[in-house]
């Protein structure tokens, strides 16, 4: 199998450029060779996720569809999605694709059991909580989720959008004030379950990453792991790198 990593991006670019920095700085690399082989397929113009499972409006699907093959084609040996919406079409993507997709919320599951963690936190977009895969995946491992309220989740939907027009820093203070808000409901971990969340948060400096899982740095790790697995000849194990 190809060890080269294909990434299905540009949802939204920001997300996918955050993306890319958490695998090379994950990567245990003396030298530019020790680093991953990628292939980037960034296409913002994929229709809006979140506005496809709210709204009804135009699906992803087909957009999402032609980014595989654009992968497989290339030679990828896998794909990631940093995308957690996008993760709705995930069960359509694996089925067409001859290579593995790996999955964001399996790998957030995996590290909350690793933790201890019996009592999460969700902070996504709208379209990712209507989904529903994040509550099937980690009640899979035992682990009960919250979700904010309808009034929350309104600040959680305006703070994405700010981050998505590059209005970072107002965007972060108030997704700061979201993740302090289901902490004190009671969660153990709050799980950023948006690729933007995380990436705004850093860039403030949050107090708050010691009480948090970022879906995409557990998504990057997933990817240093499998490539580690193809470089070593070691047999492809697709729960160990969440598929």
């Amino acid at each position: 199998m190809s060890p080269v990593i294909g990434i299905l991006g540009g949802m939204g670019p920001l997300a996918t450029v955050d993306f890319v920095t958490k695998i090379i700085h994950q990567t245990p690399a003396a030298r530019d060779q020790d680093h991953l082989p990628l292939l980037v397929h960034s296409v913002p113009q994929i229709p809006d996720r979140s506005a496809s499972l709210i709204d009804n409006q135009p699906s992803p699907l087909g957009a999402l569809l032609r980014g595989v093959r654009t992968l497989v084609n290339a030679g990828v040996g896998c794909i990631a999605m940093p995308c957690n919406t996008a993760h709705h079409w995930h069960e359509a993507l694996a089925e067409v694709s001859p290579v593995p997709v790996l999955h964001i919320a399996r790998c957030c599951s995996q590290t909350l059991v690793r933790q201890g963690v019996t009592s999460a936190g969700l902070l996504a977009t709208s379209g990712t909580l209507k989904s529903g895969f994040y509550p099937r995946e980690l009640g899979a491992w035992g682990i009960h989720l919250n979700v904010p309220d309808p009034e929350l989740q309104q600040r959680v939907m305006a703070a994405i959008y700010m981050v998505k027009a590059g209005k970072v820093t107002a965007g972060a203070r108030q997704l700061e004030h979201c993740v302090h808000v289901m902490l004190q409901a009671g969660s153990e971990r709050i799980i950023l379950g948006c690729t933007e969340i995380p990436f705004a948060l850093a860039e403030i400096g949050s107090g708050y990453s010691e009480y948090c899982v970022d879906a995409t740095h557990e998504l990057a790790a997933a990817c240093v792991q499998w490539y580690g697995l193809q470089r070593n000849n070691a047999r492809y194990s697709g729960a160990s790198v969440c598929p």
